[in-house]
């Protein structure tokens, strides 16, 4: 790949791609394969519907979009700036007429107590929470420019920790967030399981106490380090079955039963990127293939379209589908918004 960033749009792309994946997935999430078979023909040949409504992953992620680009909109990305957007964006959200797409528990009381003045926002997060929805939402901290690694890993993690506070919550969401920046700056999809394994390692005992303050006090563990390397473990778990599965799953199987049913943040990221790795070059392949799994179905379709997108740009994604998805002028107008920035 020689385009550059800039050049095939990855901001746009992954921004749209994440809503056709969730628009394609959300039909089908809670339905096994042979259920999605009978309902929509060979997976393959699945189709995006008519009314391209997406769910709370799309609505969410541009809460998050919008919560960034205000931010730095106000100077230097630092946490302070992040949380207040960040949590007024999510507790609009939580009261808005739209959010009626059944979104998940977690967040729906995290946000209801980010509601109270005063109130800490490590007091709201659910510390024992590593729901999807923790990293379902994090691709635009991937793609906003102008970010150095520390910002972008303390973003993604203080998103996700305003509602999910488990260990496993920050790291699948900050490995997330690294795999949409790599894949945007052109990085080989054959290396990016190699490169996110280095990553976690070279993080797995770092707890940014700037980004996440006193959140680790809320578990039980002896430590800050102890804390999140809990969450890296897990994630360093997750990616040897994502390599394993990426050398011996068939594309033609449910790609649940190689790495998870996606309904937690670390097996999300992995079989989203899975169903992406299968077929780098095939993005609308890659979300029928995620879009037709036993798990959470919108979840894991969502990531693997904003990894596609931020792979292979604005071009990826058929016009005709773009066209009709909902929330697409302002998932333009972000992604065109970021694309514009060196």
């Amino acid at each position: 790949m020689t385009t550059t960033t800039a050049t095939k749009r990855a901001a746009t792309g992954a921004l749209i791609g994440l809503a056709l994946g969730d628009a394609l997935g959300f039909p089908t999430e809670f339905n096994d394969v042979p259920s999605i078979l009978d309902k929509c023909g060979p997976w393959r040949e699945m189709e995006l519907p008519k009314r391209a409504f997406v769910s709370d992953d799309t609505q969410m992620t541009l809460a998050v979009g919008r919560a960034l680009r205000t931010a730095q909109g106000r100077g230097m990305l630092v946490p302070k700036r992040l949380e207040r957007p960040l949590r007024e964006e999510f507790v609009d959200w939580y009261q808005s007429p739209e959010n009626n797409r059944a979104p998940g528990n977690t967040c729906m009381t995290a946000c209801n107590l980010l509601k109270a003045d005063g109130r800490v926002w490590q007091d709201a997060s659910q510390i024992g929470s590593k729901g999807c929805g923790a990293n379902m939402r994090v691709a635009p901290v991937g793609l906003a420019p102008g970010l150095n690694d520390e910002q972008r890993a303390g973003a993604a993690q203080l998103q996700a920790a305003l509602t999910h506070g488990h260990p496993t919550a920050l790291a699948a969401s900050d490995l997330t967030a690294r795999a949409v920046h790599l894949l945007a700056q052109g990085a080989d999809p054959a290396e990016l399981v190699d490169r996110l394994r280095s990553y976690a390692y070279d993080d797995r005992t770092r707890y940014d106490h700037t980004w996440l303050g006193d959140l680790w006090t809320r578990a039980q563990d002896p430590t800050p380090e102890h804390f999140i390397a809990r969450g890296w473990d897990e994630c360093l778990e997750i990616l040897d079955r994502l390599e394993e599965a990426v050398r011996t799953a068939s594309p033609e199987t449910d790609p649940c039963l190689a790495t998870g049913a996606g309904w937690i943040a670390e097996e999300a990221f992995a079989t989203g990127l899975l169903c992406f790795l299968q077929f780098p070059d095939k993005p609308v392949t890659a979300l029928r293939r995620a879009a037709c799994s036993s798990g959470d179905s919108d979840s894991i379709a969502c990531l693997t379209g904003a990894f596609a997108g931020a792979w292979l740009g604005a071009e990826a994604w058929p016009t005709p589908w773009t066209d009709r998805i909902e929330y697409r002028d302002e998932l333009l107008a972000l992604g065109a918004l970021w694309d514009a920035e060196p």
